[in-house]
């Protein structure tokens, strides 16, 4: 599916308000691919109320959401070595409450919970403002909404 990026962002909002805790979303494609934005959007769907920057120095950031609620946002790109994940406190995601939002899962490997939402992104060549979306379910995660109807795109 290719999205704009306001589409990509309309659907994060749909996913945070919709996703039933607990909840693993893995979110992966080259840098600048729109992880991000897709995460910050679930967070705002889900109630985040906080500025959501990129967890890239912290790897770990958690954040309160709407009714008793967690979203935790983890981003990967700097972890060395899967045996970093437990200092995360990765043996605990998700939490009954957690919905767990991932950038760069593949440096987590084999270690990905195995109920989980792999979505990669990436961008078209010479379409900027364009996502290419390709969505595949692992395991039995909770539903996932979704895509917004895009007149331009479909």
């Amino acid at each position: 599916m290719r999205l704009s990026e306001p589409e990509l962002r309309r659907w994060g909002r749909l996913i945070g308000e919709s996703l039933e805790a607990p909840a693993v979303l893995a979110l992966s494609g080259p840098l600048g691919a729109g992880k991000s934005v897709l995460a910050r959007a679930i967070g705002e769907g889900a109630g985040v109320r906080e500025v959501m920057p990129s967890p890239t120095y912290t790897l770990v950031q958690r954040y309160p959401a709407r009714g008793s609620r967690q979203l935790v946002h983890l981003d990967l790109y700097r972890l060395d070595k899967t045996d970093e994940l437990w200092e995360l406190g990765w043996a605990q995601l998700p939490d009954e409450s957690d919905i767990v939002v991932i950038e760069w899962p593949e440096r987590a490997g084999s270690l990905l919970p195995p109920d989980h939402w792999s979505i990669r992104l990436s961008t078209p060549p010479g379409q900027p403002n364009v996502r290419n979306v390709e969505v595949v379910r692992v395991g039995a995660p909770p539903p996932l909404a979704p895509f917004p109807l895009s007149p331009t795109l479909v």
